[in-house]
């Protein structure tokens, strides 16, 4: 395996200055991230698409430093029934047009999430039963086979017109996809070229044993990221997992994302990787860094260290 970053926590820096601070950190890849949530200013599809001289320049001054490019990534909601689901779908077009474009084999982003009806305007996660009340069954048959299902069909369709393998879909709340059962839901109707992006920090928050996921999910795994989660003691035992504060109120939540190490030890990261290893994923590992316990610069270089001590070479 070899160690990425996702490029929007130096949303700060210019192109240059991020890529210069990549190679100081001792990363050999990096994850651009670019449309959908994304406010990372660095590799945006739609302007490079549209601008190949800016894209040469791009792609020469990441060659110069003898970085790579572990994926694309374009963090959206595609079944948004809104504007917004509009916007993403576009921009998740554009970042497989120009994945394709530069040979770059994998793109990560999300499975999407619908209305529960036709003509709702909210996306609407459906994480209670799906035979209770009596209306469930057809909102999850509408979400899946009426949205999900057909636009990943197309999704899938356009990889293997321009050339890319792997769609990575995180294992994100708030989305179809966000454990193993669920994406093996939409792989089973669209095909093997939609895996998983796996994220460790969503499923220790979730409640999973992120090791016993890999296993689970073997071939199916598309790409990592390295990114840890701590159960805060004392205030999980009151109110549950099940947290709704602002990823800021750090004191006051019940879990929050961790530099890497400062959620699960060491000794655990190693074992992750090497189940990952193990299962048959020998790609990027990307360190995804959102601890707002400490400083940006603290948590970057201390999740550095640890994954470069713990992931399977």
């Amino acid at each position: 395996m070899k160690l990425s970053i996702c490029t929007d926590v130096m949303g700060d820096l210019s192109f240059t200055a991020m890529l210069d601070k990549c190679v100081a950190l001792g990363v050999e890849g990096i994850e651009m991230t670019g449309g959908g949530w994304s406010k990372g200013p660095h590799f945006r599809a739609d302007r490079l698409l549209a601008d190949k001289g800016a894209l040469k320049a791009a792609l020469k001054e990441i060659e110069a430093r003898g970085l790579e490019i572990a994926a694309l990534n374009c963090s959206a909601n595609p079944l948004d029934p809104g504007p917004m689901g509009e916007r993403h779908r576009r921009e998740i077009e554009q970042t497989v047009r120009l994945a394709g474009e530069i040979g770059v084999k994998t793109v990560v982003t999300m499975s999407g999430l619908p209305a529960a009806a036709p003509g709702d305007t909210v996306p609407n996660w459906l994480v209670y039963t799906k035979s209770w009340p009596d209306e469930m069954p057809e909102r999850d048959r509408y979400q899946w086979e009426d949205c999900a299902i057909p636009y990943w069909e197309g999704l899938v369709s356009l990889a293997k017109e321009v050339g890319v393998e792997r769609y990575a879909l995180e294992n994100f709340s708030a989305m179809l996809v966000w454990n193993p059962e669920t994406l093996a839901r939409l792989r089973n109707a669209v095909g093997p070229t939609v895996g998983m992006n796996l994220d460790p920090s969503h499923l220790i928050w979730m409640g999973a044993d992120p090791i016993a996921s890999a296993r689970a999910l073997g071939p199916a795994i598309h790409h990592c990221h390295g990114k840890d989660t701590r159960i805060e003691r004392g205030l999980a035992d009151v109110n549950g997992l099940l947290e709704t504060r602002e990823v800021t109120d750090v004191a006051a939540r019940a879990w929050n994302y961790v530099a890497v190490g400062a959620g699960r030890d060491l000794q655990w990261w190693k074992e992750f990787f090497s189940v990952v290893r193990m299962v048959g994923y020998n790609g990027w590992v990307s360190l995804e860094m959102e601890d707002f316990t400490m400083s940006t610069e603290a948590g970057i270089q201390s999740s550095i260290d640890a994954l470069q001590a713990t992931i399977s070479r």
